[in-house]
């Protein structure tokens, strides 16, 4: 049997993310794995969350809990998935629901380090400023 490339590893982990089994979601982790996004990002000032997770239930418990206090109706839709070694690289478009009824629509690019056949590092970018203003409105600065 094959091992899965970096490519699959990462496709799947994001099929994975889908079941909220923070279990499910660890396991595919470095148990010292990090996720790290931009500083006092939209999402982790409106949950009073940390922006550079680190460990493998740390980062699970986020994806199968905690981003679900802020977007409900999660559409994620792949733009392209880029793969060279251990590097994988997703651009995406999410779209969700806020809690007030507000729509959220962003463009994503996640760069996924990948050893040993575990997610050993993410490092998230995003239009921060548009975030910003869908979470908390257009007069936030």
């Amino acid at each position: 049997m094959t091992s899965p490339t970096n490519k699959q590893i990462v496709l799947n982990a994001w099929q994975t993310f889908r079941t909220r089994e923070a279990n499910l979601i660890a396991a595919l982790f470095a148990p010292d794995a990090e996720w790290i996004a931009p500083a006092r990002n939209a999402t982790a000032v409106a949950l009073d969350h940390t922006d550079h997770m680190i460990g493998a239930d740390a980062i699970a418990r986020f994806i199968a809990t905690e981003m679900h206090r802020l977007f409900s109706e999660i559409d994620i839709a792949f733009r392209a998935v880029h793969a060279d070694g251990g590097s994988v690289i997703v651009e995406e478009r999410m779209r969700a629901t806020l809690p007030d009824g507000r729509h959220y629509d962003n463009d994503y690019c996640f760069v996924f380090v990948v050893e040993a056949g575990r997610i050993k590092q993410v490092r998230e970018y995003m239009d921060t400023r548009k975030g910003w203003q869908m979470v908390f409105g257009e007069a936030a600065a």
